[in-house]
C-alpha cells in the first residue's frame, strides 16, 4: 500500500489542511525512500510504519503550535517534525536546522519540490542559529537528553522563547536530571501532552520548557 493510502487511513479527520498534508507528506516520504538508496536518512521505510512514526508522530501535537509566528526545529534530520507541521500550519514560519550538510541539502530539495513558502532550512547547528535568530517556539524530536538540550537552548529560552520537545514515555528522570540547567536559566519544565502511536509503535510525551 502506498504512502498516500496509509496517510488517508491514519491522519485524523480534524487535521488542518488534511488533503494537502496527505499529498505532500506522501511526496516527502517517496523522496526519502529514493534518497535512502545513497544516504542514510531513516531505517523506517515500511509505508504504514513510516507514516505513523514520521508523519503522525510529528503532527499529533499540532494544537500546541497554533498561533505561533515562528518555530525553529532543532536537528530536523530528514525534516521531522518541522515539515509535516509546516504543511498543516501554513501561517506559521518554520526554520529547520540540520548540521549534517547532506541532510540539509535533502530537506532543501523537499522544500523546493513541495513549493513551501513558509519553510527554510539552515545547514548549521541550532545553538549557533539561536545566537542570532529568535524563535517563538523551539522544537526537537529525538535530539538530546533534556539537560543537554537546555544547555544550548537555555539562553534563547531565558530571552523569551519556549521549547516544545518530543520525548519518550519515561521522561520523569530526564526532567529531574535537567533541574540544574532549568534553575540556571530560570525555566520551568512541565509535561503538556502524552499520546500513544497506533499499532503500539510507541508512547510520546511533549515537554514544555520556558
Amino acid at each position: 500500500m502506498r504512502f498516500a493510502d496509509q496517510l488517508s487511513l491514519l491522519v485524523p479527520q480534524d487535521t488542518p489542511h488534511r488533503e494537502t498534508l496527505i499529498a505532500h507528506a506522501a511526496t516527502h516520504l517517496d523522496l526519502i525512500v529514493e534518497a535512502n538508496q545513497h544516504m542514510n536518512l531513516t531505517r523506517i521505510i515500511d509505508p504504514r510504519e513510516a507514516v505513523i512514526k514520521h508523519i503522525l508522530d510529528s503532527i499529533i501535537p499540532w494544537r500546541l503550535f497554533t498561533g505561533v509566528n515562528h518555530v525553529l526545529d532543532a536537528g530536523t534530520g530528514p525534516g521531522f517534525p518541522g515539515l509535516p507541521l509546516a504543511l498543516i500550519l501554513p501561517e506559521t514560519r518554520f526554520t529547520l536546522t540540520e548540521s549534517t550538510q547532506k541532510k540539509a541539502r535533502f530537506v532543501e530539495s523537499v522544500i523546493d519540490a513541495l513549493e513551501l513558502s513558509n519553510v527554510e532550512v539552515l545547514p548549521d547547528r541550532a545553538e549557533d542559529i539561536l545566537r542570532s535568530r529568535r524563535a517563538d517556539v523551539i522544537t526537537a524530536r529525538a535530539l538530546a537528553p533534556l539537560n543537554r538540550a537546555l544547555g544550548f537552548m537555555g539562553p534563547a529560552l531565558k530571552a523569551g522563547s519556549r521549547a516544545l520537545l518530543y520525548k519518550g514515555p519515561d521522561v520523569a528522570k530526564e526532567i529531574t536530571e535537567a533541574g540544574a540547567e532549568a534553575r540556571k536559566y530560570h525555566l520551568q519544565l512541565k509535561v503538556v501532552m502524552r499520546y500513544d502511536l497506533p499499532d503500539a509503535l510507541g508512547s510520546r510525551t511533549i515537554v514544555q520548557a520556558g
